[in-house]
């Protein structure tokens, strides 16, 4: 009699318990069958949501072959002429277009480091722009953006853009370009595009880890770890220094820079702004003359070229273009001494 009361108190708490196993058997079933097969080709944001990821303040969930063109366009011309109902939008800035200051390809041989003497090596094996922005490849895969010192240049600027990617986007199209405001349609179309370039499972895992990412998908225990193996395989920021010449050092002190070093950085970085009907009006050619020039320039001010790039310049009524600065993360010191080995040896020859 002792024995069936027992049997009767415990029943519903050993029923409930068996009911909870059985739903969690039948989730993870669920999951095992209906699991995609994650390739190469992948989008890694899908894959995090697929896991349970919270969804950033940016995430499309709905995206179109004609909101991915428009933002290509706006990217690289400054305008589109497919305007949601037709016709031809405004130009956002009379001075820049996107690709002046970004590249739209991985620029970074390591995606967790980024570092300049890396960058440098890669964009000369690729051909690739040495730029003063941070590329638009993987951009919506970074949790925060406008980082670092980008206050000491922009202030309370930087507020709506440093956690949500649809302020950033029209921080830089105000700002960075001296444009206007866009319209909502235009932010969407170029998240929309960030989001055809966006990291894909190929760029941060191997053929081998992408099968074992398939094997451990299929429990929904193992998520919460995958989520955090996947975003250990690329930067979650793109961090920003500000830093002054190095004024306090020797000038007879200074390493010798690798005049090799500095045409690249010539050719890659400077001239990619600095040509003929470039977004610069001051154009930097081959010639004997200008590298004469640039040659006398460190006799009247030996900082001039530190100057120039750590600071950069500024518009002003009635000239808006202005030089954005490279910051340590995009340029090194070292660098700098290269491109001044190259002027050096260019003009000496």
């Amino acid at each position: 009699m002792k024995l069936n009361r027992i049997i009767r108190r415990k029943t519903p708490v050993i029923m409930l318990t068996l009911s909870l196993l059985l739903a969690a058997a039948a989730m993870n079933f669920s999951w095992v069958n209906n699991a995609p097969e994650y390739t190469g080709d992948t989008y890694v944001y899908k894959v995090l949501d697929d896991m349970g990821n919270p969804r950033p303040a940016g995430y499309m969930e709905n995206i179109t072959e004609e909101m991915v063109q428009r933002g290509y366009d706006m990217i690289y011309h400054g305008y589109t002429e497919h305007k949601p109902g037709g016709g031809k939008s405004k130009y956002i800035s009379l001075y820049y277009v996107c690709t002046n200051c970004h590249n739209t390809v991985v620029e970074d041989p390591v995606l967790t480091d980024m570092d300049p003497t890396g960058r440098l090596a890669y964009a000369k094996e690729k051909n690739l722009p040495f730029l003063q922005g941070t590329t638009f490849y993987g951009a919506v895969n970074r949790e925060t953006w406008y980082n670092g010192d980008y206050y000491k240049k922009y202030g309370d600027l930087v507020k709506p853009a440093t956690h949500d990617i649809r302020g950033a986007i029209q921080l830089c199209a105000q700002e960075c370009s001296k444009g206007r405001k866009l319209a909502d349609w235009e932010v969407e179309s170029i998240l929309a595009y960030y989001y055809s370039v966006s990291y894909k499972l190929s760029d941060i895992l191997s053929d081998g880890e992408i099968a074992d990412l398939n094997r451990r998908a299929a429990s929904s225990s193992e998520h919460a770890a995958l989520i955090s193996w996947i975003k250990s395989k690329y930067a979650l920021l793109s961090p920003a220094t500000f830093v002054e010449p190095p004024y306090e050092r020797d000038s007879q002190a200074t390493p010798k820079g690798d005049p090799e070093n500095g045409k690249a950085i010539y050719q890659l970085g400077c001239q990619s702004c600095h040509k003929a009907y470039g977004c610069s009006d001051a154009v930097f050619d081959n010639s004997k003359f200008t590298f004469n020039k640039f040659d006398k320039d460190f006799d009247k001010d030996y900082w001039w070229l530190y100057k120039i790039i750590r600071h950069g310049q500024y518009g002003y009524p009635g000239h808006e273009p202005y030089m954005p600065h490279y910051t340590a993360e995009r340029m090194t010191d070292q660098q700098i001494e290269d491109l001044k080995a190259y002027f050096e040896q260019e003009a000496a020859s």
